[in-house]
């Protein structure tokens, strides 16, 4: 029989907040049209789109985030009573997956993107302690790279399986942003949240380390440090050989991947690196910091580094020196969905197993077995 699979998500491409909702997307995209597994997909209203079968949006209103979650979560577990396994993502699935599983006779899975600890130099307490209850009470935790499952362990006490996220791609049209930006040198480009976890302010003290100044570093995106950033590259003395386009549309991505000659990811933590595998899928060679996204890459497409100012500086001069073609197996989101599939069969089979070790047909905590 095919597990029945109720799944929690925040966003949905093109309604994007980050990482976690593009995997998600995918996963959904490639789990949804086949027979051997059932599965639905709840969403805040606002991200949800529009006419897809088996995507539920729920209205969440107004109010703070934890007010709006638990709008969402109480739907989700309404809605749990026809699943076998409840499906979570990161924290804020906290509060669903615990009451479906309070509720029904389900298995709870979480898959971890991220923790807080990536996401913040100092985290809130209030996720921390989230972190700590899913993985003390789900029944089983999945982690998007080794990376991130070692760290599950070592914060958290967790075992978690992990199954790597697929490699999503991006499409350039042709458009020469060089050109555009009238960058005559060598162009680095860099795209995402302007926060201390992103560790800009490295690479940006690595820009002033090099020793060639024909480099330009294209940094996009923005974030509550864009400001500070500006006065820092001024100190730095390199404001001729930084950009800050701002926000850069999705539909603008690929070019701006393709016209680069190097991405940089200085992340202090890269649980994974969807912008990593992005930069990879137009050619283009990427210098980064720590990330899950290298356990599946061969060296010298992509040059890690530590977040470091020399070491950055020297990862780039590195990389520019190298002519080699990039050769790498892409990791399709079909192998992704394949190996889902194979991890909720296996949590079935334990599911049986555990049922027909019961005379009664209950579960070890309800006849008071350990």
């Amino acid at each position: 029989m095919r597990p029945k699979v109720l799944m929690l998500g925040w966003g949905f491409p093109p309604n994007v907040t980050g990482g976690l909702d593009t995997a998600v997307g995918k996963l959904f995209d490639e789990l949804h049209p086949r027979d051997d597994v059932d599965i639905e997909l709840v969403l805040p209203a606002e991200y949800a789109p529009e006419g897809r079968d088996g995507i539920h949006g729920v209205p969440t209103g107004t109010g703070d985030i934890i007010t709006r979650i638990g709008r969402l979560s109480g739907e989700f577990a309404d809605r749990a009573a026809d699943a076998d396994i409840v499906h979570t993502n990161d924290w804020f699935g906290y509060n669903a997956g615990s009451r479906a599983q309070s509720a029904h006779d389900v298995e709870w899975v979480t898959t971890f993107h991220s923790l807080s600890s990536d996401r913040n130099v100092n985290p809130p307490q209030r996720e921390v302690e989230t972190e700590q209850r899913i993985v003390d009470r789900a029944d089983h935790l999945i982690a998007v790279s080794h990376l991130t499952a070692g760290e599950i362990r070592d914060r958290y006490g967790g075992e978690a399986t992990v199954i790597h996220n697929g490699f999503p791609s991006v499409r350039a049209t042709g458009r020469d942003l060089k050109a555009e930006l009238d960058i005559d040198g060598k162009m680095l480009f860099f795209v995402g949240r302007h926060t201390d976890q992103k560790g800009i302010s490295y690479l940006l003290y690595a820009l002033s380390k090099l020793r060639r100044d024909d480099v330009t570093l294209v940094l996009g995106g923005s974030g509550h440090l864009t400001e500070q950033l500006k006065r820092f590259v001024e100190l730095l003395g390199v404001d001729d050989q930084v950009l800050f386009p701002g926000y850069i549309p999705e539909d603008e991505l690929g070019d701006y991947y393709a016209s680069a000659d190097l991405f940089v990811s200085p992340s202090l933590a890269e649980p994974f690196g969807i912008t990593i595998v992005e930069a990879l899928s137009v050619g283009t060679r990427v210098v980064s910091s720590q990330s899950g996204a290298a356990e599946l890459l061969p060296d010298d497409c992509l040059i890690e580094v530590d977040t470091d100012s020399d070491a950055i500086a020297e990862g780039i001069e590195y990389a520019l020196s190298l002519d080699t073609p990039l050769e790498y197996d892409v990791r399709t989101w079909a192998e992704v969905a394949d190996d889902h599939v194979a991890f909720y069969d296996r949590v079935m089979e334990g599911r049986a197993a555990a049922g027909s070790d019961d005379p009664e047909g209950g579960s070890a905590s309800e006849t008071g077995g350990e």
